[in-house]
């Protein structure tokens, strides 16, 4: 427990990183007009900083790096470098970090300990989780250069919009976050890190684990001009704004951590009539964010190199769909990922002959296919049938013995005729050879989310024995 700080080392660690950010907001500001020769020229420079340190103080690298001519490995082709998993990175934690006092014990027990702020390893480092909900837990570590890349790849392009318009007030201006509730995933640890007011944007937690009725009084109180929160959630309170039972009218929308669908894009659009943003997001510190009102996202490429790949890791053609991406996190030096596999599908558009930043069309997770004996159900068979009922806002799906059970969460005043949606998704199991199919739709008032990151499973494989 010793590398864990107390109260008191959050405070200094947040004024550090404040001073930090007041530093490299402006150049990450910049950053996002660089042409692609720019982008090139720094990434360069940085995998060959990034590669250097993970191949002397990092074990696991070492050992994998070795042999590799690191100087002649160039950011448009990492193929000479092996590829690297988080089921690796778990097994091999203790090796993988380069600052040896640090173990995976060490940042468990600081998330264990982790409340409404993060608690600092040795006052200098902070550890966040993700995929509690998606699969294998990851376990994340970052020093001040890659929480500022962070937050600053998140943050940047608001921030330059808004003071564009003259719109930052005094103190920041208010974002409500519906979101984490706890700092152990990124997005509760913005409200901590933004709550004196240092720096342009001021996040005020309302937490996605509440009762939705709560959340709506606390969206109210605090009457935020930003808007921030998964997109299943802000489409039910869109909902809510239409029926008259929510009076906040944020002059922007935000969505993060969950695939903006279309359907959810126009429910938000419609119900809040604002702009709406969309956000990517990976604690492993691959970011993007959308224009207003715009489906691509735009990479922060100047921070990372991204490659997407197919199942045999081969590059995919732009406009074919991944099946996975490998990201080289280029500003953590304290826990290097190099071509650490996410399993997200994007799809490469054209670019933007206003800058040289990589810009993508995010396709989500992949969920679990269901696998019944000899039988593949793939989850777009279910989710095709799903998002044809514009009542349903949320959902997850179970699968049973030979079937599947969906608990479905419905928009305000709107019913389902559960019957007939169970026996239209009993017809398209059958549709893929699962003869005898069953189907069970249930209406919820809310779905159990991941106590930490407050995400949702949508697909829940059945554990066999």
């Amino acid at each position: 427990m010793d590398a864990i700080s107390t109260r008191t080392g959050f405070a200094a660690l947040c004024e550090r990183l404040q001073d930090r950010q007041r530093t490299d907001l402006p150049a990450q500001i910049e950053a996002l007009g660089w042409s692609a020769e720019r982008i090139a020229e720094v990434r360069r420079a940085r995998l060959r900083a990034l590669l250097g340190h993970a191949a002397e103080h990092s074990p696991f690298h070492a050992r994998r790096l070795a042999g590799i001519d690191l100087d002649a490995v160039e950011p448009g082709d990492l193929t000479r470098l092996p590829v690297m998993t988080k089921a690796e990175l778990m097994a091999a934690y203790d090796d993988v970090v380069t600052d040896r006092r640090l173990t995976r014990r060490s940042a468990e027990e600081a998330i264990a300990a982790t409340r409404t702020e993060p608690v600092p390893l040795f006052d200098a480092y902070i550890a966040m989780a993700s995929g509690g909900s998606s699969g294998l837990r990851g376990v994340f570590l970052f020093d001040m250069a890659a929480l500022s890349a962070f937050f600053g790849g998140l943050t940047r392009a608001a921030i330059a919009r808004l003071r564009a318009r003259d719109a930052i007030p005094p103190g920041g201006l208010p974002m409500a976050m519906v979101a984490a509730g706890t700092a152990v995933h990124a997005t509760g640890c913005a409200a901590p890190f933004t709550a004196n007011g240092a720096f342009p944007l001021r996040v005020v937690p309302v937490p996605v684990s509440l009762p939705f009725g709560e959340i709506v009084a606390r969206l109210e109180e605090i009457g935020a001009p930003g808007l921030y929160g998964y997109p299943s959630v802000l489409a039910r309170l869109a909902a809510e704004r239409r029926a008259g039972r929510l009076r906040l009218s944020p002059m922007i929308v935000t969505s993060t951590s969950e695939t903006l669908t279309p359907q959810l894009r126009a429910a938000i659009s419609a119900g809040f009539e604002a702009p709406v943003v969309d956000t990517f997001g990976s604690t492993e510190g691959l970011v993007g964010t959308s224009p207003p009102d715009d489906d691509v996202i735009v990479l922060n490429s100047d921070q990372c190199v991204v490659e997407l790949v197919d199942d045999d890791l081969r590059p995919v053609p732009p406009g074919t769909p991944s099946t996975r991406v490998l990201v080289t996190n280029l500003v953590n030096h304290l826990q290097p990922l190099v071509r650490y596999e996410l399993t997200d599908s994007f799809v490469a558009v054209e670019p933007d002959p206003a800058h040289g930043h990589q810009r993508v069309r995010v396709r989500g997770r992949i969920d679990p296919t269901f696998r019944f004996g000899d039988t593949e159900v793939p989850p777009g068979v279910i989710r095709g049938v799903l998002l044809r009922r514009p009542e349903i806002v949320e959902y997850q799906v179970c699968q049973r013995d030979h079937g599947i059970t969906v608990d479905a969460v419905l928009a305000a005043g709107t019913t389902l005729d559960r019957d007939c949606l169970a026996e239209r998704l009993a017809a398209a199991l059958a549709g893929t050879g699962l003869h005898g199919a069953t189907a069970d739709v249930r209406v919820v008032g809310g779905l159990t989310r991941d106590a930490q990151t407050g995400k949702v499973r949508r697909f829940v494989p059945a554990v066999r024995g």
